[in-house]
């Protein structure tokens, strides 16, 4: 269940990203998106860990996949840059959280 909380974290928390560049870029009345979106991701990651995940686990994991997906999606939907030197730092975040996992693990 915590992994389940921690993705619909995960993405409340890269909507509303997604949604705040919206807003600043004119559209204002995205913000009501930001701001609701914002509450409900912290919402699920508390229920994360009160579900037993640790908190340096579920913050790692929350986020390195919200660096990935907003830096991916920002890509797609705004054509943002995304450098092989960008591309490089996206793959150190991901092996960084994939040895928190594992040094985690009992």
């Amino acid at each position: 269940m915590s992994w389940l909380l921690l993705s619909g974290a995960v993405v409340c928390e890269v909507a509303s990203t997604l949604a705040l560049r919206v807003a600043a870029g004119g559209r204002r009345t995205w913000y009501a998106l930001v701001v609701v979106g914002y509450v409900i991701a912290f919402a699920l990651l508390s229920g994360a860990l009160q579900a037993g995940m640790p908190l340096g686990v579920a913050y790692g994991v929350w986020a390195a996949a919200g660096i990935v997906l907003t830096a991916l999606l920002s890509r797609i939907l705004f054509r943002e840059a995304l450098t092989p030197v960008m591309m490089a730092g996206i793959g150190l975040i991901v092996a960084g959280v994939l040895l928190i996992e594992l040094g985690g693990a009992h």
